[in-house]
């Protein structure tokens, strides 16, 4: 557990947390605020690559539900349909998992923010700095002089739900009709119940991480518009060839 613990601290907290500071040293007025909507722009960057990737399979996933749906009625016996299903997958070169990769990536970057957040703003916690990264002496944890990232925000808790809420709007927009019930049952989950998990969660905790996540949500919304623009962009291609 020890090995643990020293592995995330070093591999995750500590990397965030000077990127942090360091952005914060730089930043002209020094800004915490702005220094996490850097920091969480260059995180979305860098994740670029497989969360497009993640994208656009998900987004054929659905569109190819139909067809899916028919194989699923086509064969009765579960291993029968387990293999058509799956022969049905690579033939489009689709991995039906791959919409679970930036949620797994995800998850530890949230729990290492939670604690450069939480941890981030004591003095104390300074101690985990770099040797070539100034230490402050002090972090500001006011954004633009109006909210203290280091307490809860229910304005910021509200505004991460609702950017979640249109992340998910646009992710399932232009789902094919007759889906089928656990992909609509899915798709109504995350339009709607995880906006409302999420500003539960956001309204007791650290306002910095409701900030990190608006942010994170308003670029993966117009990474996602992006990809249905050239979604239906192929399709009306492919249609007029």
């Amino acid at each position: 557990m020890e090995l643990i613990i020293t592995l995330f601290n070093e591999a995750l907290y500590r990397p965030l947390f000077n990127t942090l500071v360091w952005l914060y040293n730089v930043i002209p007025g020094n800004d915490v605020g702005v220094a996490i909507i850097l920091l969480t722009v260059l995180l979305r960057v860098a994740l670029y690559p497989p969360s497009q990737k993640a994208l656009k399979s998900q987004k054929v996933l659905q569109e190819l539900q139909p067809e899916i749906k028919k194989i699923q009625k086509k064969y009765k016996d579960r291993d029968e349909r387990a293999k058509a299903t799956m022969a049905f997958y690579k033939e489009h070169n689709i991995n039906p998992f791959s919409g679970c990769l930036p949620l797994l990536i995800q998850l530890p970057l949230l729990f290492a923010l939670y604690q450069v957040f939480l941890k981030g703003f004591d003095v104390e916690s300074l101690g985990a700095l770099y040797t070539f990264v100034h230490n402050p002496g002090l972090i500001d944890p006011m954004f633009l002089g109006l909210v203290n990232l280091a307490n809860p925000n229910h304005v910021f808790a509200l505004l991460a739900g609702l950017a979640q809420f249109l992340q998910s709007k646009a992710m399932f927009r232009h789902q094919s009709g007759g889906t089928g019930e656990f992909s609509n049952i899915m798709s109504k989950q995350m339009t709607y119940m995880m906006p409302i998990f999420l500003i539960f969660i956001a309204w007791y905790l650290p306002s910095g991480l409701a900030l990190y996540w608006i942010v994170t949500m308003l670029f993966s919304l117009g990474q996602q518009l992006v990809v249905n623009k050239n979604f239906k962009k192929n399709v009306t291609s492919n249609a007029n060839n």
